[in-house]
């Protein structure tokens, strides 16, 4: 199930991306970015209970966006576009804020899965 989550968070990006523009697009996107993150870490470990999934997704999107303090990111990026996808190219402080919010969207689809699936 998970796999599948994955696949429909991508599709829901490049939707984004596609049809819209601007702040929306990226902040959505950024949403998505740790949504598609707490579906993988899910995939990997499928007992684990949605707020600890949810934390490392987080966890993870926010070490990305501090990294990019560096510059390696955006050096990577010239080479290669999964590089700019996965670790994109500068740091934004309200990416922090948007991917909290994409946690919290994982963390209630999962929640909302798990009591389905024990129904």
């Amino acid at each position: 199930m998970a796999c599948a989550a994955a696949v429909l968070t991508v599709a829901a990006g490049l939707g984004v991306r596609s049809a819209a523009t601007g702040v929306f697009a990226k902040y959505a996107g950024d949403a998505l970015y740790t949504v598609l993150i707490h579906t993988l870490v899910v995939f990997l470990v499928p007992r684990l209970k949605p707020p600890a999934a949810a934390g490392i997704a987080l966890g993870f999107s926010c070490a990305v966006e501090v990294f990019q303090l560096t510059g390696i990111p955006a050096s990577l990026a010239s080479h290669s576009t999964v590089a700019r996808l996965v670790l994109g190219t500068s740091f934004n402080a309200p990416d922090l804020l948007w991917y909290a919010v994409g946690a919290g969207v994982g963390w209630a689809a999962h929640t909302a899965y798990r009591l389905c699936a024990s129904s």
